[in-house]
């Protein structure tokens, strides 16, 4: 046993959270005349090692995760719903929307396209909660973090988020509370191209690249505000707000996460640096959760195709489960960060 957690550790610290990079980075600063246990020199650390290093995992995820979505096109997850009924489908449905796009701005237009399409509208409700707030690449990236007991209570409660939000809309009966041109839309059945290996290869380089330009920006925004926070910011004023002396902490995370847009490598970088200041644990990951799924342009994008009724529900829905979310790892964060 002793054995296996040696290995793990080596895994998570140096494979995952790519510590040697981070040593590195430290040497070579140092060589530079930068002391890294100073304000200046640590920020410029914190700021190489935390950009290279998501960059890195982002780089390969996306090559992973593209690959098996290339199985996945709209049309063939669309009739993969379709079999299925009641609370099953809303586990699939949540379920493929892990192998969907990062952010929620890219889940909305697959979204509108199911709910034309016919498919249940809790069944899409529930792909378009999962799809940004627990895609594979968060299940990786917060095991780099947090450590895997984290990453996967993390992924599985956001995944009964996704089935419990879509199976309440569906009981609600708000069919018409979608638009009248997404209702009255007509899903045109387009024969999928066979595709071999190197196509497939060929689709995940170019997601990646597509990808990595997107998202980079926001990288280099969250990892420079990660920084800001990590080296500059007092830590009693970290505790005094987001800690556990502020029963309110969940709540303040969630609400101030929803006008932010980014994905879970923007918000990464964030909540390492509130967590290494002392954070709890449940306003870090609610902090997360907010961004990927209550951002204000989604909001915004989603509004568009469905009626303020029903988009008041949704954000209702995410906030309430976030926030129970959050309250339920701040309880446990002593068992599962020994």
């Amino acid at each position: 046993m002793q054995i296996i957690k040696t290995i793990w550790g080596f895994f998570q610290n140096e494979v995952l959270g790519m510590q040697w990079l981070n040593r590195l980075i430290g040497w070579l600063l140092g060589i530079c005349g930068l002391d890294t246990s100073e304000k200046i020199g640590g920020s410029i650390q914190f700021f190489i090692y935390d950009t290279i290093k998501i960059m890195i995992l982002l780089g390969v995820l996306i090559l992973i995760i593209s690959y098996i979505q290339s199985y996945f096109p709209p049309e063939r997850t669309k009739k993969i719903l379709g079999r299925f009924h009641g609370i099953w489908a809303n586990i699939i449905a949540a379920l493929l929307g892990t192998v969907t796009p990062f952010c929620s701005c890219s889940s909305i237009p697959l979204f509108m396209g199911f709910t034309s399409a016919g498919l249940p509208l809790g069944v899409t409700f529930s792909f378009l909660i999962s799809s940004p707030m627990v895609d594979l690449g968060s299940l990786v990236l917060l095991m780099s973090i947090f450590g895997w007991k984290v990453a996967v209570i993390y992924v599985v409660l956001g995944l009964v988020i996704a089935i419990a939000g879509g199976t309440l809309i569906e009981k609600l009966h708000l069919e018409n509370q979608v638009e009248e041109f997404i209702r009255n839309g007509h899903d045109i059945d387009i024969p999928q191209e066979q595709l071999h290996f190197k196509d497939r290869l060929k689709y995940a380089w170019e997601q990646v690249v597509s990808t990595a330009k997107k998202v980079f920006p926001y990288v280099l925004i969250g990892v420079g505000i990660g920084a800001v926070i990590h080296n500059w910011i007092p830590e009693d004023f970290i505790v005094a707000i987001l800690g556990d002396n502020n029963p309110f902490g969940v709540i303040l995370a969630t609400i101030a996460g929803v006008p932010m847009y980014a994905d879970i490598f923007g918000t990464i970088p964030i909540a390492e640096a509130l967590l290494a200041k002392g954070a709890l644990l449940g306003v870090v990951l609610s902090f997360m959760m907010a961004v990927t799924t209550l951002s204000l342009p989604s909001m915004i994008m989603l509004r568009k195709a469905i009626k303020p009724k029903l988009l008041g529900i949704f954000i209702a829905i995410c906030t309430v489960g976030i926030i129970i979310v959050g309250y339920f790892f701040n309880l446990i964060q002593p068992l599962i960060l020994l």
